[in-house]
């Protein structure tokens, strides 16, 4: 390789900032993109973010450490059977419109939906991508997680807490989906485009992604935080690279719904499992 040309991985470390979409320069619309990032993640997982750090700042102050205490995802909403299963699918409900919102403000701000990877032109490889996705960050994260709840900084995560019901696979399922909808289209395909139109570089706008993917998850103490931003950083930076957003789907849910399936189905064979 001649002296001083960009190694072949340099791509991946330092990649160049698309043409399209163009950088916005008008001050008015520059201002109006930064409200509508701060309206739309008040709104949604910046919020939730902020919840997440109050919820870890509680579980500080409390004597018990982190991994003596427990946290469920999924957890009963009514006493009566029905009634949960109604308000489990309005949770749902709302993951599908807080994703369908970060789509239609692509849509509307004059973006392709084929320009951030949501068309129907390459199924089968955006499946074996996210397959491969899930096996890349789900088996490591496993291990992350046990090594973190062993040294004290991560709570003990229970994917469910739901009670046995004919409804309640259906349910987890449900939730892997809509979680891996709304965190995919609003933390990488909108977010990064966003940024990508205010002229911020690839690696800053990653950064802020990937930091965001973990204050969400901060309500499962340090662990969850650290090893959500390496996801973030994983899934933003093969996002800008190959605009195929679908993989990142399929990669979070897969990873979803084993965990929270997996869990309900094992967690009386398996010891181990809190």
């Amino acid at each position: 390789m001649p002296t001083g040309s960009p190694s072949p991985s340099s791509g991946w470390f330092r990649p160049r900032r698309p043409d399209d979409p163009a950088v916005i320069t008008d001050p008015a619309e520059r201002r109006a993109v930064v409200v509508e990032l701060l309206i739309v993640f008040t709104a949604t997982l910046g919020l939730s973010g902020l919840r997440s750090l109050l919820s870890l700042l509680d579980r500080l102050l409390r004597p018990e450490p982190l991994n003596e205490q427990a946290v469920a995802i999924n957890v009963p909403q009514a006493a009566l059977g029905l009634l949960d299963f109604a308000r489990q699918l309005t949770s749902v409900l709302q993951l599908l419109s807080w994703g369908a919102l970060g789509v239609y403000l692509i849509w509307r701000g004059g973006i392709a939906l084929r320009r951030i990877g949501l068309d129907r032109t390459r199924p089968g490889r955006d499946l074996l991508h996210g397959l491969g996705l899930a096996a890349l960050i789900g088996i490591p994260g496993l291990a992350f997680y046990l090594g973190t709840r062993a040294i004290g900084i991560n709570l003990t995560v229970v994917p469910s807490a739901l009670d046995e019901q004919w409804w309640r696979s259906l349910v987890l399922v449900l939730s892997a989906l809509g979680n891996s909808w709304a965190e995919e289209i609003l933390v990488v395909g909108y977010l990064l485009t966003r940024l990508r139109q205010l002229g911020w570089s690839e690696n800053a706008s990653l950064l802020a992604s990937a930091v965001l993917r973990g204050s969400y998850h901060l309500y499962q103490g340090f662990g969850g935080f650290l090893g959500n931003i390496v996801m973030g950083l994983i899934y933003g930076r093969y996002w800008q690279r190959t605009n195929r957003l679908w993989a990142l789907v399929v990669g979070h849910a897969v990873i979803d719904i084993v965990a929270f399936v997996g869990y309900a189905l094992l967690r009386d064979s398996l010891s181990w499992l809190p």
